[in-house]
């Protein structure tokens, strides 16, 4: 491996810097956190380091403050959800780099917690502001990415810091590159990818990339349109990226070249309006009448893809199936994702809306791996150079 890894260094009574993504949805009353999805991802290094004997300091960013300090957006409510995670106290200090966060650490004991302020009430933070990035470094004796979430992010406390300590990933960046890693290197074939989601402009640089690699590519979500419209055929009032359709033609014609197997709806679900109560019914994607919306795959559309699913070696999904947030809408997502968790690939789980979808339908722990990135895991198998990744290789 071109970075080193946790059982690389001597953690023990070492001021470990820690960078994990804690950027978790608060409710908008009370301040509580909704999702620990992200909270529990962290865990399993937190607890690593704890045995190792080392003193624990997280940094984390929390929506988007623009660099200055915003009381809803304080980590403290993230504080209060880790303690119960971890099952016991996880110290906060509301602030980053004075000289309450100085006293704080000094005073850290090995194997205790700390989590300091929103690194985004900093300027320097997004600026990736060197002084900004040695004065996080003070605090510690080594520096820990676990944050792949944010690694395609050139920030102070996801790059900067490790130019001044000596660094590592943690365990989930770790597990997040390896498992992504397999499908661009070394995939169990044959390599089969689920793209769906909206808009193919969204999704063109992961398509270019994995063209050659796939052996099969299921197109679904509001991006099959664009394709479909590419073929002649009529989508009503569906969401369309016009400018992108000598795209898909283009993409079409090279994977017959390539001999990939792609495979676009046959059938589609359609509503009248894309609301919860709409009327929908099904009709093959030659019949869509031109007053209607496309919401989701068809049943045969569902089936045909699961021929595919079931003999695949390995699956990445990215991208729902349809507008899956409605439930009237869901049942084509819902049934890719209960084939990809019945079948015997490896499948990894990418992009918000995927991890979304198989969290909702408590079919994660069925997945070989779900991705926590969304643009990281993107960029990331567009090919592009994770800055976060970067900076642990040259150290």
């Amino acid at each position: 491996m071109p970075y080193r890894t946790l059982r690389d260094l001597d953690l023990r009574g070492k001021r470990v810097l820690l960078r994990e993504d804690l950027n978790v949805p608060l409710d908008k009353q009370t301040g509580a956190v909704t999702d620990t999805t992200r909270l529990r991802a962290a865990i399993p290094t937190i607890r690593y380091l704890q045995r190792q004997g080392a003193k624990v300091i997280l940094l984390s960013h929390l929506g988007r403050p623009e660099g200055k300090p915003n009381p809803k957006l304080s980590l403290a409510p993230v504080a209060r959800e880790l303690s119960n995670l971890l099952g016991e106290g996880v110290e906060f200090v509301p602030d980053t780099i004075g000289e309450q966060a100085k006293q704080a650490v000094a005073a850290l004991q090995p194997g205790e917690v700390l989590l300091l302020e929103n690194v985004r009430f900093f300027p320097g933070e997004e600026q990736n502001d060197p002084r900004f990035a040695q004065a996080l470094a003070a605090l510690g004796d080594v520096y820990v990415n676990d944050a792949f979430g944010t690694a395609h992010r050139a920030h102070a406390s996801t790059a900067g810091v490790a130019q001044y300590l000596p660094s590592a990933a943690g365990l989930l960046m770790e597990k997040e590159l390896h498992a992504l890693g397999s499908i661009l290197e070394n995939p169990r074939r044959p390599l089969v990818a689920v793209i769906g989601g909206a808009k193919i402009s969204t999704k063109i640089g992961v398509l270019e990339h994995l063209l050659d690699r796939v052996n099969a590519l299921l197109i679904g979500g509001g991006m099959a349109n664009t394709f479909l419209k590419a073929q002649g055929c009529e989508i009503g009032r569906s969401l369309v990226e016009n400018d992108q359709v000598p795209t898909a033609r283009d993409l079409m014609d090279r994977t017959e070249q390539r001999g990939i197997d792609l495979l676009l709806p046959t059938d589609v679900v359609v509503a009248d309006r894309v609301e919860a109560g709409a009327t929908t019914r099904t009709v093959r994607v030659e019949q869509v009448p031109p007053d209607q919306f496309i919401v989701d795959i068809g049943p045969e559309t569902a089936e045909r893809f699961g021929e595919v699913i079931r003999t695949a070696g390995t699956i990445f999904w990215n991208g729902p199936m349809g507008v899956f947030e409605i439930p009237e809408f869901a049942a084509g997502t819902r049934r890719i994702a209960e084939l990809i968790a019945t079948s015997n690939a490896t499948s990894v789980i990418g992009g918000g809306e995927s991890v979304a979808a198989v969290e909702q339908l408590g079919l994660a722990d069925k997945m070989t791996h779900v991705s926590t990135g969304g643009g990281a895991t993107l960029e990331f198998l567009e090919g592009r150079e994770l800055p976060g990744v970067k900076a642990l290789e040259a150290r």
